[in-house]
Order: C-alpha cells, then sequence, then structure tokens
C-alpha cells in the first residue's frame, strides 16, 4: 500500500501510476462499489494546518483523524457545524474516520436542517487530480468564486475527481446546553410536526422520527434551552426528555440488524408516502432525519428500492445491490461525465466506485 507523507509525494505517485487507484482514508467509509487498483492510504497526510479559534476557521491535512480535530476544537467551545456521521457500527468497519473521508462523502448528521451540509461548511480545498497535479479552490474565508466551484464539487466526489490533500473549514460555537422534545406520533404526523417546529420560533437543530417517536432538538445557552424545550413540548403537546441523538445520526437502530440498509433523500413532505411504498415491498424499519427530507430504510438483502422512489435518490449505505448510487439523469450523467474528463482524463481514481 502506498502512504505518502507529503503532497509531493503524492502527486508523484498518481502523476507515476500505471493503472487505477483506489483512494483509502481510515477505511470507516465503505460507501459505494469496490475500487479497482493499488490501494493509495492518504492517513499519512496528517495534522492541523492553521487554527483561529476567533475567527472561527479551522485548516487541516486531509488525513487527520476526526476525533483529533473534535477534541481540539472541544478546548475552545467550538464544532464542526454539520455533525458528521460515523458509520463504522453499522457497516462493520474499522479504523479511524478522517477529515478527507468526511469531506469526500460529505458525511452530514441531524444538524443539517439548521448548519447546512458539510460541503455548506467548506471554504477552501487542495487536491491532487488524475494526472498528479496539485490544484486549489477557495481560501480562509467565505467568498464568491467563479468557474468550477472546486470547494463544493469534492464534497461527496468519493475521490472520483481528486484525492484530497487539505481542507478549510468555517466552524460555529459549541451549545452550552441541548433538550429534546418528544411527541408520540405517527410518521404522517410526524411531517406535520417538524414543520411546525422548524417553522416556529424556537431555533430546532435537529428534527426526527423513530419506533412511533418525533425528537424535536433545541441548544443555546441553557437558560435559553429550558424555555424554549418547555415552550415546543407545551404547543406540541409533547414532553421534555433524553434522546440520544449520536445513536440517530450513525443508524446505530440497523447496526445489530441483518439486511440492506438504504439512504433515501426526499421532500419532506413526500417521506410518509415514500416509507408506505416501501414498506410495500418489505422495507419495514423506516427512520426520518432532516424533518422527514432523509429516510434510512433497512430491506430484505439484495431488494433494489428504487422502484418506489420517482422523486429524490437512494443510496445504498449497506449491501450488496447494484448500483449502489441512484442513476443519474442523462443531463445530469453526462456532466458528471465531463467533469471526470476534466480531473481525471485517465481514470485512475477509485474507478467504478460511484459506478
Amino acid at each position: 500500500m502506498m502512504k505518502p507523507t507529503s503532497e509531493a509525494d503524492l502527486a508523484e505517485a498518481v502523476a507515476s501510476a500505471a493503472g487505477p487507484l483506489e483512494i483509502i482514508g481510515g477505511g470507516t467509509r465503505k460507501i459505494g462499489a469496490d475500487s479497482l487498483g493499488d490501494p493509495l492510504c492518504t492517513a499519512g497526510l496528517s495534522g492541523i494546518v492553521l487554527y483561529e479559534p476567533d475567527a472561527l476557521t479551522l485548516v487541516a491535512k486531509s488525513g487527520t483523524p476526526l476525533a483529533e480535530i473534535e477534541a481540539l476544537l472541544s478546548k475552545k467551545n467550538q464544532r464542526l457545524p454539520f455533525e458528521p456521521t460515523d458509520l463504522r457500527a453499522l457497516q462493520s468497519t474499522t479504523g479511524t474516520p478522517t477529515l478527507g473521508g468526511v469531506v469526500a462523502t460529505n458525511a452530514s448528521g441531524p444538524r443539517r436542517i439548521s448548519a447546512g451540509a458539510c460541503r455548506d461548511s467548506l471554504i477552501g480545498v487542495r487536491f491532487v487530480d488524475g494526472l498528479g497535479r496539485l490544484l486549489k479552490n477557495g481560501g480562509r474565508v467565505m467568498k464568491n468564486v467563479t468557474g468550477y466551484d472546486l470547494v463544493k464539487l469534492m464534497a461527496g466526489s468519493h475521490g472520483t475527481l481528486g484525492v484530497i490533500t487539505e481542507i478549510s473549514f468555517k466552524l460555529l460555537p459549541a451549545a452550552q446546553a441541548t433538550a429534546s422534545v418528544l411527541v408520540e406520533n405517527t410518521e404522517a404526523e410526524a411531517v406535520a410536526t417538524m414543520a411546525e417546529a422548524l417553522g416556529s420560533p424556537f431555533d430546532i437543530s435537529g428534527a426526527a422520527h423513530i419506533a412511533g417517536v418525533t425528537a424535536l432538538r433545541v441548544e443555546g445557552l441553557a437558560g435559553s434551552v429550558a424555555y424554549r424545550a418547555e415552550a415546543l413540548a407545551k404547543r406540541l403537546g409533547g414532553r421534555v426528555d433524553l434522546f440520544d441523538w449520536q445513536a440517530l445520526r450513525d443508524v446505530h437502530a440497523f447496526a445489530e440488524k441483518e439486511g440492506d440498509v438504504w439512504r433515501i433523500s426526499v421532500k419532506p413532505s413526500y417521506g410518509p408516502a415514500v416509507a408506505t411504498a416501501l414498506r410495500g415491498l418489505g422495507a419495514n424499519d423506516i427512520i426520518f432525519d432532516w424533518a422527514g427530507g432523509l429516510i434510512w430504510a433497512l430491506a430484505p438483502a439484495g431488494l433494489d428500492l428504487r422502484s418506489v422512489i420517482t422523486s429524490g435518490h437512494a443510496t445504498l449505505v449497506r449491501g450488496s445491490a447494484r448500483p449502489v448510487f441512484q442513476p443519474e439523469p442523462a443531463p445530469i450523467a453526462a456532466l458528471s461525465k465531463a467533469l471526470r474528463g476534466k480531473f481525471d482524463p485517465r481514470g485512475i481514481l477509485n474507478t467504478g466506485r460511484m459506478g
């Protein structure tokens, strides 16, 4: 396995590659088809490049362990805004999640409804493309861009456009207190409940439905959180109680269960109808996140759920069905092909990963 420790070494490894390369960070996020090629590990590109707490800015190398980043930020009561997922339990993987893997998969948790996805927190990126060229885009402050917005393109590209070497983030202050409001209701009622909560003045940072319970999260200063949680519970006929948001984020409910796990993005108002259709195919375990915009579904092994998804897209997060990713409409597929031709004309980066 190749394990470069500098951008120069990485660029040389890619430029001199005689065939496909499998890009590996911590090896904890197994989404997509197995790549064909020699393994190239970015874990050697590790370390904090710049941290400016007063400016809410962080720059780090792609192989930096996520836990190291979170430990550093916690000392200054700060955090990554998008609450990155950890899928090791769900996917039965080991290893250490890295910052590059988070960005490459655009890993975003329940806070996405208030803080945006991983890509929305990125302000700069450096990467090596399929020809071994070192490219960069963005910087250490938010600004408008022209041409390709490579910062956004790299997020969720699963290593098919380039090998990320360094990433710049904007940060948020950590919450002083957190409270959860729980409302017992059906999935159809849950979407309306979550929509009402998000439309309220109580500043909701998480909205999910699992096992007959809608959970709503309130974060901020202790006094404000206590007031808002009680007011929201009274308004919705719920109660203030404990809820494990990390377990929701990492889909622990499906970790020990047999079957394939699908991640489905839909318009929140379509969630109940999609869930009903999924159950008609045999996917009986359903979780809503992002106020109904994200559905986690546990299905019998080998069952392709996409036949009932007429709006939105589905990704197989655990299982063997193919294709793993939702087939793209012709115009989008043509654009994706053109981008890969631009940044990886030899087709050597994570070949076959995204189908």
